[in-house]
């Protein structure tokens, strides 16, 4: 699910506390939303790694850019709507 902007994609590391964070937010403010996410890991490709990998985690829908390295709480609800629970 998405703002009709394209697909939501959130670009993570493995053990990166900073993406953690974001991914607690989104499945406690937005579950439904945060389900349909792509997650993609940073390492596991070269170009995601090269583009996106000193800035984890960046989460875009489509090419649109909603927050990287800390949850923008404004930017995620302009996307998703109010969050369903607080955060």
């Amino acid at each position: 699910m998405t703002d009709g902007g394209g697909e939501a994609v959130l670009y993570y590391r493995d053990g990166c506390h900073l993406c953690e964070e974001l991914a607690a937010v989104l499945f406690r403010g937005w579950p439904e939303h945060a389900a349909a996410v792509q997650w993609r890991d940073v390492d596991s490709d070269p170009a995601w790694r090269e583009t996106y990998g000193l800035r984890v985690p960046v989460l875009l829908i489509g090419e649109r850019l909603v927050c990287e390295f800390r949850p923008d709480i404004r930017r995620l609800s302009e996307c998703f709507g109010e969050p369903v629970n607080s955060l």
